[in-house]
């Protein structure tokens, strides 16, 4: 016995009713629960430590079921951002575009295509080019002493598409389809959990529906699961959603939905509408599961908003395009008068699109402000100024995007096949909260203040619904021979506390996290513990 924790509040992960009870931890391993008054506590061994819990919460280690630390964890030891969050798994590789697998050119247009997710990368070695090798690399990161939390990777669609077809805007043909698959299924044996899209993203977004659910067919031939980012979130939301329920049911493939909300003005109270079409899906046996972040805005880069026309041909298409007048004025007539695809159909409101990050820190004046107001302080449109911004930052800088509701922010997370994602951004000067704050904000805030979920729920949320969806045999439950991948926070106090004035500001409430029964987190004090680990797809 390596640590005895005594007196906990054991929140499970299985959403039943919690109960006071020791926990003793041996190599890593839960190994003795005790719950109160049911005979002898476990009596720590010589050497092992004890930790009076007192009355503490311990609840099972949270799931970041959609993540953007592709690089930071191989660039940041400390990655107190999620490690401060109770987090001791996240699942990378979203949206469709990640940095495996790649060749030599198609790694050079990915890097450039996500600065404003990642940072471009040059304090990286990318010694890396398949998924295989890219989890290796997670496991011998930082002088092989591995990463600050666990990991799991998604196979990015957008990115097997560059690498196999180019940007170009057109159908596979049968050749390139089948080096499509082929990718797919390596990087599934490999250890890869499913595969990601970001279709609103190019050039994942040239794929129609038969491209992708052929890749679906060999995603699901291989136990795993598809994480659309669809093709609209604003007008044609409730279509979009439809779209990938009926494409992962003719590829007979689990359906994860990334980051389901219900936003912009055309989407206000329309959750319901949502939620009856999952239920109807599920009753009638679909797998599907989400996962929802607990705040309104949204977050992602603004060389996103153009129209996918402007897109074709990667980012040095996207800046000749710019540059040239007359074709920006088309660009900008799609984005403020039709409704670009790249801002899900809706014309683009500027006073929504507030600069969060910039690769060029000589542009640092625009962060915090929307694009509207850096357009009034220099007397010009705001087209004109998110114009210059795109060419000046070379398509990296990163944006919130003020266009969600409340109320379906609360109707989404109740669902009985919910998760909780982050979707954190770590780029930038000012990035979304969220990145920080995601788990306590759902415990502080959703359970404690208002009261949306029960604790019991709200963990189950977290843990063992996400361990489930990842096919993880071990983990998301306090139980017995499972891993002691665990987090103490005091529910009278847990809160995130990173604000969108403050991001960067960890959360208050939670003493300790474990991975592997190593503590992460020690006091409220980020320890220089490695135990993060590659996580790759169990067989079904």
């Amino acid at each position: 016995m390596d640590l005895v924790i005594r007196g906990a509040r054991l929140i499970d992960g299985t959403g039943t009713a919690s109960y006071t009870a020791d926990v003793a931890i041996t190599e890593g391993r839960i190994t003795e629960i005790r719950r109160e008054g049911t005979g002898p506590r476990p009596t720590a061994t010589a050497g092992a430590r004890t930790v009076e819990a007192d009355g503490l919460a311990l609840a099972p280690g949270f799931i970041d079921m959609h993540a953007h630390s592709d690089l930071a964890l191989l660039r940041d030891p400390d990655h107190s951002a999620k490690a401060a969050q109770g987090v001791t798994l996240e699942v990378i590789g979203q949206d469709g575009l990640s940095y495996a697998p790649v060749d030599d050119a198609t790694l050079a247009q990915v890097r450039q295509a996500i600065t404003g997710w990642n940072g471009d990368g040059s304090d990286i070695d990318f010694d890396w080019r398949t998924v295989g090798e890219y989890l290796d690399r997670l496991d011998r990161a930082h002088g092989g002493r591995g990463i600050a939390v666990n990991a799991a990777y998604l196979i990015p669609q957008g990115t097997v598409r560059m690498y196999a077809m180019g940007w170009e805007d057109r159908e596979a043909t049968p050749a390139e389809l089948e080096r499509m698959k082929e990718l797919v299924a390596q990087g599934m044996r490999e250890g890869a959990v499913g595969m990601s899209s970001g279709l609103t993203y190019t050039p994942g977004m040239y794929a129609k529906d038969a491209e992708l659910t052929e890749l679906c067919r060999v995603v699901a031939a291989h136990g795993g699961y598809y994480c659309p980012h669809h093709r609209s979130y604003g007008a044609g939301a409730l279509e979009a959603y439809e779209e990938m329920v009926e494409l992962t049911r003719s590829a007979d493939c689990p359906l994860h939905l990334a980051h389901a909300t219900m936003n912009f003005g055309v989407n206000k109270g329309k959750a319901p509408d949502l939620l009856a079409l999952l239920d109807g899906a599920l009753a009638a046996g679909a797998d599907i599961t989400l996962d929802t972040y607990p705040y309104t805005p949204g977050c992602t880069t603004l060389v996103a908003m153009l129209p996918s026309w402007a897109s074709e041909g990667g980012p040095d298409a996207i800046l000749a395009r710019l540059q040239d007048d007359e074709t920006a004025a088309r660009i900008r007539h799609h984005m403020e008068v039709i409704g670009a695809d790249g801002c899900h159909g809706v014309p683009i409101e500027w006073d929504t699109i507030e600069i969060s990050g910039v690769s060029d820190p000589g542009l640092a004046s625009c962060v915090g402000k929307t694009i509207q107001q850096s357009a009034d302080m220099r007397g010009e449109e705001p087209w004109v100024t998110a114009r210059r911004l795109l060419i000046n930052d070379r398509l990296g800088s990163t944006i919130l995007q003020h266009v969600g509701h409340e109320e379906n922010v609360r109707a989404i997370m109740r669902h009985p096949v919910h998760t909780g994602g982050s979707d954190g951004i770590l780029q930038g000067f000012k990035p979304h909260p969220r990145a920080y704050g995601t788990f306590p904000q759902y415990l502080g805030q959703y359970v404690r203040e208002l009261g949306v979920l029960s604790l019991e729920e709200c963990v189950a949320h977290l843990t063992s619904r996400p361990a489930a969806r990842l096919r993880l045999p071990d983990r998301g439950i306090v139980r017995e021979g499972y891993r002691a991948d665990l987090v103490l926070f005091d529910p009278d106090t847990v809160a995130a506390g990173s604000t969108f004035e403050a991001p960067r500001t960890l959360p208050v409430g939670i003493p300790h996290v474990l991975i592997d029964g190593e503590f992460v987190i020690e006091d409220g004090r980020r320890t220089d513990v490695l135990a993060g680990r590659a996580v790759r797809r169990t067989e079904s």
